[in-house]
């Protein structure tokens, strides 16, 4: 359970250890700030970290400190309140750039978030007594258009159903550099189209996944925000152009960003285990089972994912070859094999926009009992 007597504690304690260091006092400043925050979401045992068993040797491990519902892919997790101009809105934290902090808000600890700070991809915001104020919210009352086209894909018609004000990014920069995934999931405009329910009085949002994959294992995350305004209306998330600031279009070293495999035409058919892409979830099939460059267990984790838009080629399509894909690094051997390209033929790479999918859970093996 936490208290924040407790959490205040905590975080200076953290804070004495100088693990963030160049500024101490800034540092501890700001743990106590989180820790305030942290104290929003009350006592947590109704969400703490889980382990849950699924079928046979296999467990499903949840990262984030919220309670997952494995039977309906969905995911209750703390409801912080902010302000933006006068206007209360509600958010989730699901990352955060600083270990500590990380620890303290039982989020995802993602480092290379760090690298947006000082770019357009973050709003600047100011946390006091654990209140969070930003400039820009989001306007959640456009209705959200998705028409699939005569075979699925392209679709006829798009449009996002919730947009970001002028400036609005769901990672904010508190002082220090701290960058914290934060985003907005209601206001008095309405709610984002994930939630499931909220409860205000308990502090409570409950959010809807999508299922995909990472180095073999089947996954699940929570679609939020999208920079580009199909990839928002396809997914059902938030309009935030601010986030192709992000360094790291390219890859490279200085990345704040992650690989995210979206096939177009891979197989179809509701009950095909080869089933997988943008084509059969147009159909109405299922999710598209996206493949994944990175996960919390690794440190290059990051949510904010560089869509790589990929075609299997007609040759692979004739051959019955463009089978469902698993791992990122195997559908990076396609690409250099030829079997995969971007749409049009050209070659296999980032598509220029992103996607901010936090991570939740993961199935795993048990290994041997």
């Amino acid at each position: 359970m936490f208290r924040p007597t407790a959490l205040v504690t905590l975080a200076l304690s953290l804070a004495a250890c100088g693990s963030v260091a160049p500024q101490p006092d800034e540092h501890a400043r700001m743990m106590t700030e989180i820790t305030a925050l942290a104290a929003q979401a009350g006592p947590t045992d109704d969400l703490s970290a889980q382990s849950l068993a699924a079928q046979g040797k296999e467990k499903r491990v949840v990262y984030l400190r919220g309670k997952e519902d494995p039977e309906l892919d969905q995911i209750t997790l703390p409801l912080y309140e902010g302000r933006s101009g006068g206007q209360s809105f509600g958010f989730v934290v699901t990352e955060a750039s600083d270990r500590d902090v990380a620890r303290i808000l039982g989020v995802n600890y993602a480092p290379n978030l760090a690298r947006a700070a000082g770019t357009a991809a973050t709003q600047k915001a100011t946390l006091r007594g654990g209140r969070l104020s930003v400039n820009a919210t989001v306007d959640f009352r456009p209705d959200r258009v998705v028409t699939p086209g005569p075979g699925g894909f392209p679709p006829a018609a798009l449009q996002p159903g919730e947009v970001g004000q002028a400036g609005y990014s769901p990672l904010i920069e508190l002082p220090g550099g701290i960058v914290l995934n934060a985003s907005h999931v209601s206001n008095p405009t309405g709610q984002h189209t994930k939630v499931v329910s909220v409860n205000a009085a308990r502090h409570r949002v409950t959010l809807q996944e999508t299922e995909g994959f990472y180095d073999g294992n089947e996954v699940y995350y929570v679609s939020l925000d999208a920079s580009a305004s199909d990839a928002a209306a396809l997914e059902g998330v938030t309009l935030a152009p601010a986030l192709d600031a992000a360094p790291g279009l390219n890859g490279g070293g200085q990345t704040a960003r992650s690989g995210l495999a979206l096939f177009i035409n891979g197989q179809t058919g509701a009950d095909n285990p080869q089933r997988q892409g943008l084509t059969s979830a147009l159909r109405g099939e299922g999710s598209p089972l996206n493949v994944l460059e990175e996960f919390p267990r690794d440190d290059e984790y990051s949510p904010l994912w560089n869509v790589h838009v990929t075609v299997w080629t007609d040759a692979a399509v004739a051959a019955g070859t463009n089978l469902r894909q698993t791992d990122f690094g195997k559908v990076e051997a396609l690409a250099s094999a030829g079997a995969v390209t971007v749409p049009g033929g050209g070659a296999w790479g980032p598509s220029g926009f992103i996607v901010n999918c936090p991570a939740v859970s993961e199935v795993r093996s048990r290994g041997p009992e």
